[in-house]
């Protein structure tokens, strides 16, 4: 006969700032771990590679022939938030010989100094990374600010319309695309690891081989797994789900039906013969929960995270009863492989 357990996220480790990896489709970043602890203290810190303040590229306000000022600014860059000082005179390249059109990307090198890396220099502006007139590739821990883009080999000042900051395409901020924590990702019944999904795809324009391996800007995080221990005596575990209804519309001649999805509460009794129960100390806490029905087994099993309620009945004589709730903001994930 299976002997069930439940257990609850009782402590955390602490992970240290670390890049994500790409899991191939330049919007989904995975870290080491299957669990992010949400708790209070513990929830993650997420910092993709991008500007957050300033850094904005401007004509040279001496007027020198190919040159620019960038103004002073912070950035994401490698996990932690650095402070740009502003530069001035920053020269640009321009297309030589017969060639007359060129974009220079400004950048923002690991080390946190503004960098110029120019493209190939060609006779019209193509917008395909690394061709002739077209934006050059960047350092895969770079951050691209602004492009540059030229039309003329004869040297010049550079004018403001010939500068272009749009996120997203020229310019690589924090903030943009947004993203989406998921704590945990469970696929096909098989669980796999927590990271960060993002709105929309980023920009593959970082590569080290001239483009023969092409990369996203770097996502770093750090975080907290949850470590779990041992419920006693409890009871009657309910996951959190989905639960689904349906309303109508009378008109004239018949009825329109739309649905709706709530998420129901989870739960668990227990028993005690103390007030000093371990988990109980937790209440009002955005906890792990992990319900297996054969302890020892690792799968089947279901995890799920929320907020621990607690109301504890004390009978005249036996153990102290605990009805626990868990509000969780996703249904439980059951695991089977």
């Amino acid at each position: 006969m299976a002997d069930p357990r439940l257990d609850y996220e009782a402590g955390q480790t602490a992970v240290a700032m670390t890049a994500l990896s790409d899991s191939g489709d330049n919007k989904t970043f995975n870290s080491a771990a299957e669990l992010w602890s949400n708790r209070a203290g513990f929830t993650p810190t997420v910092r993709p590679n991008g500007v957050l303040t300033g850094l904005v590229v401007s004509p040279a306000a001496s007027g020198t022939n190919d040159m620019i000022d960038i103004s002073g600014g912070t950035c994401w860059l490698a996990g932690a938030e650095e402070d740009i000082t502003a530069d001035t005179d920053v020269e640009i390249t321009r297309a030589v010989t017969t060639n007359t059109h060129i974009i220079c990307s400004v950048t923002v090198t690991a080390a946190g100094a503004i960098a110029v890396v120019a493209g190939t220099d060609g006779t019209a502006f193509s917008s395909t990374r690394g061709e002739a007139g077209g934006p050059p590739w960047i350092d895969n821990d770079a951050i691209e600010i602004a492009q540059v883009k030229l039309t003329s080999n004869s040297p010049g000042a550079v004018i403001a319309s010939e500068i272009v900051q749009v996120p997203g395409s020229s310019r690589e901020t924090a903030l943009f695309p947004v993203w989406e924590q998921e704590r945990i990702r469970v696929s096909n019944g098989a669980l796999g690891y927590a990271g960060v999904t993002f709105a929309s795809e980023l920009a593959a324009i970082h590569s080290e081989d001239t483009g023969t391996t092409v990369a996203a800007k770097q996502v770093f995080a750090s975080y907290y797994t949850p470590t779990f221990a041992q419920i006693p005596k409890a009871s009657d575990f309910v996951r959190p789900a989905n639960s689904y209804s349906v309303s109508s519309t009378e008109y004239y001649g018949g009825a329109m039906g739309s649905r709706s999805r709530s998420i129901g509460q989870g739960g668990f009794s227990a028993y005690s013969n103390t007030l000093n129960e371990g988990f109980m100390a937790f209440e009002g806490e955005e906890l792990w929960f992990k319900f297996r029905n054969d302890r020892l087994v690792t799968v089947p099993a279901v995890y799920c995270q929320g907020v621990l309620g607690i109301a504890e009945t004390f009978p005249t004589d036996g153990s102290i009863e605990i009805a626990a709730t868990i509000s969780a903001e996703a249904q439980g994930e059951r695991i089977l492989a």
